[in-house]
């Protein structure tokens, strides 16, 4: 072996980059930790990472919870972590997608309640809307909010047009 096969063998990472990568793969573990059961059930993980993440969710003691943690980060090191930081984006794109539609009805409610004419363009985007019903809604809603009465019919407003729009907030394949 000469100086020149030296020169052209790559440098090993540096500690700090090493500490760098260490602490993306712990951050990535705990954001699994985080999600709900049924989520981490549904990813695709190597089995004994998923059963690791289960498991730490149980965990109520604060140094057991950190053990299992430090393990969780020595399987992420055996695994491909770019699919798995791939899932986790999708699924805050989706709880992102769900908290915009969740607010556009919020916002289409109260615009409703308070302006008649919202009611037109309603139902300019939604013929299919059954416009006796809305009405209804929309005036015991109103109703109830000048009698300070809990809001059920605005609830109920919310809902139908929730189901007309074809939006289910809350439901983006899952809690969370």
């Amino acid at each position: 072996m000469d100086d020149h096969d030296i020169d052209d063998a790559p440098a090993p990472p540096s500690k700090s980059q090493r500490k760098r990568e260490s602490s993306a793969l712990q951050d990535l573990g705990r954001a699994l930790v985080r999600l709900p059961e049924e989520r981490v059930k549904r990813l695709d993980l190597p089995e004994t990472l998923r059963a690791a993440v289960l498991e730490a969710q149980r965990i109520q003691s604060h140094g057991a919870l950190r053990r299992q943690m430090q393990y969780i980060g020595k399987l992420m090191r055996d695994v491909d972590a770019d699919p798995i930081a791939g899932q986790l984006a999708e699924i805050r794109g989706t709880s992102d997608r769900a908290k915009a539609a969740f607010h556009a009805l919020e916002h289409w409610r109260d615009r409703l309640l308070a302006d008649d004419q919202a009611l037109t363009e309603w139902l300019a985007h939604h013929p299919e809307c059954d416009i006796q019903q809305l009405r209804q809604l929309i005036r015991n809603a109103r109703k109830e909010a000048a009698q300070g009465n809990p809001p059920r019919s605005s609830r109920a407003l919310f809902r139908m047009l929730a189901q007309t729009s074809g939006t289910v907030p809350g439901d983006d394949t899952g809690s969370g």
